[in-house]
């Protein structure tokens, strides 16, 4: 490990904004660990990345043995830990609240949320104690955390949820130099935008194409995020495609 670098670890970063951000990071001084549940897609991720600046280890976020695993070896391996990017997060098909299933709702709760708090323990754990003192967590937030879209009771609450995770670990985190911030992402390139480029259902029940960005857009955000001093915070920050239906929504 070059003395240049730090820590981070990405959650799903075999895919989409996590793999986007964690080649970012890892063109700028980052030691990545990628962790998601297919190694082969981490893997890939890896190869896209800068030689040398990333360490594949395999996890399920919504595991806590799998969680504390991951961090363990991650210290183990490294020493210490000066970044978590909460990036992993599913989603279910849209249909009407009532007949969402308990499956279903408990799946993405248990993903985006239970997943996210799992990773920030293990996380604020490791900062609080090594030497020096402190780090970085970064929440994977999104427009969905401020306003919903029709028939996605489950997303939505889910990411509600984590603006709250995000607050709660910025003041308990204070005291030990950790640094939380989130992340709120409009309409990035990727497979969950795919429909939103066809056509998506809005609020007023019409359906209309909705631009996208380059997920290249949000890793850069994530790593000026990342290279703030630990004394500077970014408790909020709002990146999306500018014509999308946010401002306005409703």
């Amino acid at each position: 490990m070059n003395q240049k670098n730090k820590i981070a670890i990405v959650t799903g970063a075999g895919s989409g904004i996590g793999r986007a951000t964690a080649i970012a990071l890892s063109n700028n001084h980052w030691l990545v660990v990628l962790t998601g549940r297919s190694e082969q897609k981490l893997l890939e991720t890896a190869q896209l990345s800068k030689p040398g600046q990333t360490h594949v280890k395999a996890a399920d976020i919504t595991n806590q043995k799998s969680v504390k695993n991951l961090f363990s070896s991650a210290l183990i391996e490294f020493g210490r830990v000066d970044l978590l990017f909460n990036n992993a997060g599913i989603s279910t098909t849209p249909k009407p609240l009532e007949e969402v299933t308990l499956e279903e709702w408990q799946m993405v709760i248990s993903t985006n949320l239970t997943g996210s708090f799992l990773c920030t323990q293990e996380a604020f754990r490791i900062m609080k104690t090594q030497n020096p003192m402190g780090g970085r967590i970064i929440n994977n937030g999104s427009i969905s955390a401020h306003v919903p879209r029709p028939n996605s009771v489950a997303y939505t609450v889910s990411k509600h949820a984590i603006t709250g995770l995000t607050k709660a670990t910025s003041l308990d985190g204070r005291q030990f130099n950790i640094a939380c911030g989130q992340i709120d992402i409009g309409n990035a390139a990727s497979k969950m935008t795919t429909q939103m480029e066809k056509g998506i259902l809005q609020a007023d029940g019409s359906i209309k194409v909705e631009p996208t960005i380059n997920v290249k857009d949000v890793a850069n955000a994530v790593v000026y995020m990342a290279g703030l001093s630990l004394g500077t915070n970014v408790p909020f920050i709002t990146v999306m495609a500018n014509g999308m239906p946010y401002i306005g929504r409703g």
